[in-house]
């Protein structure tokens, strides 16, 4: 069930004035653009101009898109409004001129994607595996090491490749967002929302617990038999280098998840292993790591929560058995934004984490 052809109803257009923001001609140079009226389309309404306009305008200062907002240099049919003011379709949008960043040069439409790099964008996707697509989502499977978006020393991530690639394809607008997301060294099934209808209402399933999602794992040691649910708080902080982190911690945020065991294995290097399934009922940041590492038994090459010398020894340098982070984002069952069907996808395993499995002596996952 697959199905190219993208929905014909407009995004958002601009309205006759110099300098639309798409054309990223002059932001190339980082120039100035003219003043600017935009269109809404039904795929922008219901947001807060607010947030439409950090989105739209990725490279100009929070500061100074909130000043526009403050002092009326954006206007909405002519008139003021509020930062949190829900845009309409039809409304017309008045954009005062700006002078934008280098990155802004072949713009989205406001799904910033940087500086275009055609034969890295290709490249990327070409490691891109798609489980599903129709004209509502896809579902892709992530490989490891791969980030979902470009930021400290990412050049291009999923996203941002995707968007360049299918941009010339799409023959208007592209929209092109993610639903969720999963960690880099985190592999497997993830969701794209190709329309904003859709991207709503799985966030709307995402909050309600109607998706589910299922990992498998490989942690250190012997998983106990009767551990099958971790509710423990979770904390998110930022340490003096400025990384993020996220510890268990009395106060932090709920965070949920279903453990099952799937088998103990003994490896005569390695020593005791345990597979499990691991199915978070809460999407807090490094959830999974954090609480399987919480037990005592973090995951096989987690680079921050792990056991660094029981995985250096067992890594490129060591045995060699371990070469990514034993983390794979395995079955999603989801109710279509559209159809209401129920839909229930699965990511084969990457070779990688397979060829660690079969070395294990690991009987075939079910």
């Amino acid at each position: 069930m697959t199905a190219n052809p993208l929905d014909s109803a407009s995004k958002l257009r601009p309205a006759g004035l110099a300098g639309d923001l798409s054309s990223g001609a002059a932001a190339g140079r980082g120039a100035s653009q003219g003043v600017q009226q935009w269109t809404v389309g039904p795929e922008q309404a219901g947001q807060r101009i607010d947030n439409f306009l950090l989105t739209r305008l990725k490279g100009v200062p929070k500061t100074r898109i909130y000043r526009m907002l403050r002092t009326g240099e954006v206007r909405v049919n002519g008139g003021r409004i509020g930062s949190d003011y829900r845009i309409e379709q039809g409304d017309v949008l008045r954009i005062p001129p700006l002078r934008l960043p280098t990155s802004m040069a072949g713009s989205d439409g406001g799904q910033s994607q940087g500086a275009l790099q055609p034969g890295l964008a290709k490249s990327v996707a070409a490691r891109i595996g798609v489980i599903f697509e129709d004209e509502f989502f896809i579902a892709i499977d992530k490989p490891a090491g791969l980030a979902v978006h470009g930021g400290s020393g990412v050049k291009l991530g999923v996203i941002e490749a995707l968007r360049q690639v299918r941009q010339p394809e799409a023959g208007r607008e592209l929209f092109l967002e993610l639903v969720h997301r999963l960690d880099r060294e985190t592999s497997g099934l993830m969701l794209l929302a190709k329309r904003r209808s859709s991207l709503t209402e799985f966030h709307r399933h995402l909050r309600e617990g109607q998706m589910r999602k299922r990992y498998i794992a490989l942690v250190w040691g012997s998983w106990p038999q009767d551990c099958d649910r971790i509710d423990a708080p979770l904390h998110k902080w930022v340490n003096a280098r400025g990384e993020r982190w996220v510890r268990i911690q009395e106060g932090g945020q709920t965070a949920i998840t279903k453990v099952r065991l799937l088998q103990h294995i003994a490896h005569v290097s390695l020593g005791p292993v345990s597979l499990l399934q691991c199915e978070p009922l809460t999407g807090r940041t490094h959830q999974l790591r954090v609480h399987l590492a919480g037990q005592g038994h973090p995951i096989l090459g987690d680079p921050k929560y792990g056991l660094h010398e029981r995985d250096a020894a067992a890594g490129p340098k060591g045995t060699g058995l371990i070469g990514r982070m034993a983390l794979h984002a395995w079955s999603l069952r989801l109710t279509h934004p559209n159809t209401g069907e129920t839909l229930t996808l699965t990511a084969p395993l990457g070779q990688a984490l397979q060829d660690l499995l079969n070395t294990l002596g690991a009987k075939p996952l079910r």
